[in-house]
């Protein structure tokens, strides 16, 4: 008797550090690591890495990930940054994605006032070091339940690079790495709580490249062929179009290379666009009149023109059923409330944040209600492309203070303080319990797809709007 005894501590030693499954432990887990966490995301908002340049920021959450016992398949999709991470066996396989590239030219310290850490430098200004690390939290708290209560099921963690221009995940599509996932789950950093079935716009975008020949500016102008010409002439058609385009349309753009210098008949000029609508086929048809202004504009400038498609996105594609449970989930949890120091540093960025964009700072704590919201309004994503093949559902997290636009200096610093990382587990927590809700009643994945397969068209075939290009792993060079 007493060497069975001497063989069962071990074992009754490991049960006893299982956490216990019901829904308020796996809230407590998650909220007694909140230090653990907002630490392994402050070390990916220092490093501000930008698009398939995420290398440390990836080995991070990989390496947490490994010590929790996750699998981890690196390089995937043919993209060094981008992994995916594996526990348990069987159906069914729920996916959660985690982002984790910055923003070019948003450095900002964690201050309420405009206050650049490297002049011109990277900065976190869509969240994404809370994004990853929040996701994480929630796969490594959704794999203490599968061993607690001895549930079946696999929980997938993808490590998703570039979502800013990038397009990473429409790569991991296309590769075929979500064909036997059951559900996905995501989330976002914003200004309020929110969990509704939504969509995006789509997007395509290319740099258009002209050619000329460089000549004296001044002494023989009349040898030269401007390419900076070129692109002012498409920018100029193109903002003609703008008349005779859908209005929901957003066409933006940058150029990116003018020439060096103004005596000089610029031989090179390149100009960057973005082309969005909120449905994929619009955007494929907008895009070719914008690629028929370059053929134009070369023509008339005698240049030559050559393009190349950077990424292109689907439109977001609602699920209510997995929505629905994501917002239930949510409203367990709660928004986020501030401490008084938290308080004076939201009252003091909010005096910085244009009148007409202010809300009350309490709005953090209320969770906002239900929408089904089918036609996109604003910006875009690459989970758009994981959600017509997979069921996903996503949300909000008030990360930021609230009126704080995303792609800003006060979003940067809002997420590399205490209020980031309070909206950060807010997001952790109800990715957590959604994933369980799942897993506990997998019947909810078969009505998910049944919707999905409802509003895709009858013989819908995934064609990626980027084609068969590469991932431009240089794309931020």
């Amino acid at each position: 008797m007493k060497k069975t005894c001497v063989l069962l501590l071990p074992f009754l030693t490991f049960l006893c550090s299982l956490p216990v499954f019901g829904q308020s432990s796996i809230l407590d887990n998650l909220e007694s690591k909140t230090g653990y966490y907002s630490n392994i995301a402050q070390q990916i908002w220092d490093y501000h890495e930008l698009g398939y340049q995420e290398t440390k920021s990836s080995a991070l959450l990989q390496e947490v990930l490994t010590e929790a016992g996750f699998s981890i398949e690196k390089g995937v999709a043919k993209i060094p940054t981008a992994f995916i991470a594996s526990y348990g066996s069987g159906k069914p396989i729920i996916g959660i994605l985690a982002e984790f590239d910055a923003l070019p030219g948003v450095s900002q310290a964690a201050v309420p006032v405009r206050e650049e850490l490297v002049k011109g430098g990277n900065g976190h200004a869509c969240g994404h070091h809370l994004f990853g690390t929040g996701s994480t939290a929630a796969a490594i708290a959704i794999k203490d339940w599968l061993i607690s209560s001895g549930k079946s099921g696999t929980i997938r963690l993808y490590g998703t690079p570039a979502e800013e221009g990038g397009a990473g995940k429409v790569y991991m599509v296309r590769a075929g790495l979500f064909d036997n996932v059951d559900a996905v789950l995501h989330w976002h950093p914003g200004d309020q709580n929110s969990a509704n079935a939504s969509s995006s716009l789509a997007n395509k975008s290319a740099k258009f490249r002209f050619y000329g020949i460089a000549s004296h500016a001044a002494a023989s102008p009349q040898n030269g062929r401007s390419a900076l010409d070129a692109v002012e002439a498409m920018n100029y058609m193109v903002n003609m179009m703008r008349e005779h385009i859908p209005m929901e349309s957003r066409i933006h753009y940058v150029i990116t290379d003018g020439g060096k210098a103004p005596n000089v008949v610029p031989e090179f000029a390149e100009v960057y666009y973005y082309i969005r609508h909120p449905e994929m086929e619009m955007v494929h048809e907008l895009f070719e009149r914008a690629v028929n202004a370059a053929k134009g504009a070369a023509l008339g400038t005698d240049t030559r023109m050559e393009y190349e498609v950077i990424h292109g996105l689907y439109n977001l594609l609602p699920n209510e059923t997995l929505s629905q449970i994501m917002f239930n989930n949510l409203q367990k949890v709660g928004g986020v409330q501030y401490s008084h120091e938290e308080t004076e540093f939201a009252q003091k960025l909010a005096t910085s944040l244009p009148k007409n964009s202010q809300k009350p700072l309490v709005s953090s704590e209320a969770v906002q209600p239900f929408k089904v919201i089918n036609k996109g309004r604003s910006g875009s994503t690459d989970v758009g492309d994981v959600s017509w093949m997979v069921p996903t559902a996503g949300m909000q997290a008030a990360t930021w203070v609230p009126g704080t636009s995303a792609h800003s200096w006060q979003a940067v610093a809002a997420g590399g303080m205490s209020i980031g990382k309070k909206g950060m587990m807010v997001a952790a927590k109800t990715l957590a319990l959604t994933a369980i809700d799942l897993f506990s009643h997998p019947e909810t994945c078969e009505k998910s797809k049944q919707e999905l397969l409802g509003k895709r068209s009858a013989g819908f075939v995934y064609k990626p709007l980027l084609g068969d290009r590469e991932p431009p792993l240089d794309y931020r060079n």
